[in-house]
């Protein structure tokens, strides 16, 4: 585990810094979960041929800090993650986002294009309105999620894997980060995901679909590539089918999204990489 002190937020955030060598791959997890327990399963395949790996837990998450004066917007978690990219020295990268993360890494990849070579997120938070997860957190008052709403929501989470999670997740971050996904940005990630022109995928759990996000995304001229036999949590639900997009999505030369992108199938992989909106 590395850590930078941040000295506007007056906080440490934390990440596990995976080394080796090629591409530099970045992952960011969604609202109330972990880097490490999303994706280090991933981020150690072999078809990914030893890259270096950085596992951010953003502020108020995982093993990083909680500051309360922190808004928890996703602009700013992204700029706190560009934070560590400047002081490890990284550029180029390769960025992976999933949900909450997914909209974090595009305010990240927009605001600072320099830092960032690929984008793949998925199933991202690309407007506003919030989701599964969000609303319910962000239609109580700050204080009610804080001092009932946090222990009832672990209690009553559908996966034992989630709560797992999420117990390791900040009651007022959650909360400020719920609110901030359901009232959205200007503008909003949507917007600028299709402004970027750099190399962007978006990945989608067949369980999610239709998906008016996927929708979208394609619509912009990005290819959507769909994992099988996965819902929200793509990376849980079909680890060697999420890495098998996920390789896919960082090799090949991006396509125009009006050619067809089939769904990614680990057993047709020589050498496997291995509900809806939730956030």
């Amino acid at each position: 585990m590395r850590e930078l002190f941040l000295t506007e937020e007056q906080a440490y955030i934390r990440w596990i810094d995976l080394p080796g060598e090629g591409p530099v791959r970045v992952f960011l997890h969604g609202l109330g979960c972990t880097a490490a327990s999303d994706f280090a399963h991933i981020a150690t395949r072999p078809a990914f041929r030893g890259g270096r790996a950085l596992l951010v837990d953003l502020l108020g998450h995982g093993l990083s800090d909680r500051p309360a004066d922190f808004d928890y917007r996703t602009e700013s978690q992204a700029a706190a993650v560009a934070a560590v990219l400047d002081h490890l020295g990284v550029a180029g990268a390769d960025l992976v986002g999933h949900s909450m993360g997914g909209a974090v890494a595009i305010h990240l990849a927009a605001a600072r294009p320099d830092l960032i070579a690929r984008l793949v997120v998925a199933e991202p938070n690309l407007y506003a309105g919030g989701g599964a997860f969000s609303s319910p957190v962000a239609a109580q008052s700050e204080e009610a999620f804080v001092t009932r709403g946090f222990s009832r929501m672990l209690a009553l989470a559908g996966r034992a894997d989630y709560a797992a999670r999420l117990r390791l997740a900040d009651p007022l971050a959650v909360h400020r980060s719920a609110v901030a996904l359901v009232e959205g940005s200007t503008p909003a990630a949507g917007d600028l995901l299709a402004g970027l022109a750099m190399p962007r995928t978006f990945l989608v759990g067949e369980s999610s679909l239709p998906d008016a996000d996927a929708e979208k995304a394609a619509a912009f001229g990005i290819p959507v590539i769909e994992v099988p036999g996965a819902g929200h949590n793509l990376m849980l639900d079909n680890p060697d089918g999420f890495a098998a997009a996920l390789a896919r999505s960082l090799t090949e030369v991006p396509v125009d999204s009006a050619d067809p992108v089939d769904p990614v199938d680990p057993a047709d992989q020589a050498d496997p990489v291995s509900g809806h909106r939730s956030a």
